[in-house]
């Protein structure tokens, strides 16, 4: 089974996104997990039990993290759905994020 992380940083400051809350869910909407992103905006193992091949959404609860650092932003939550096939690699899935923008891409 494969394991997943992320890492948020904030675009406009070039600093880590840390407090930012991020759910797992599989393709039936089941929650999996969550986690809060630490000092570094880092979640190191969001899959404890390690996922299976699928289809998962991770839900970065951005309002709240905007509304908690007095930013206004355009983007309440972004969601990111991705498909795993090779379980014996681990999926990394960063976020850059700013208010009025977002980009992802596949990590190692």
């Amino acid at each position: 089974m494969s394991d997943l992380s992320t890492h948020v940083l904030d675009a406009v400051t070039g600093k880590p996104a840390s407090g930012l809350t991020v759910i797992l869910y599989d393709s039936d909407g089941a929650e999996l997990a969550s986690s809060t992103t630490d000092s570094d905006g880092r979640i190191g193992s969001l899959a404890g039990r390690g996922l299976t091949e699928g289809v998962y959404r991770l839900l970065f609860d951005t309002g709240k993290w905007f509304a908690d650092n007095h930013i206004e932003g355009f983007y309440p939550e972004v969601a990111i759905t991705f498909s795993v096939t090779d379980t014996t690699r681990h999926h990394h899935v960063p976020l850059l994020l700013s208010p009025f923008a977002y980009s992802t891409y596949r990590g190692s």
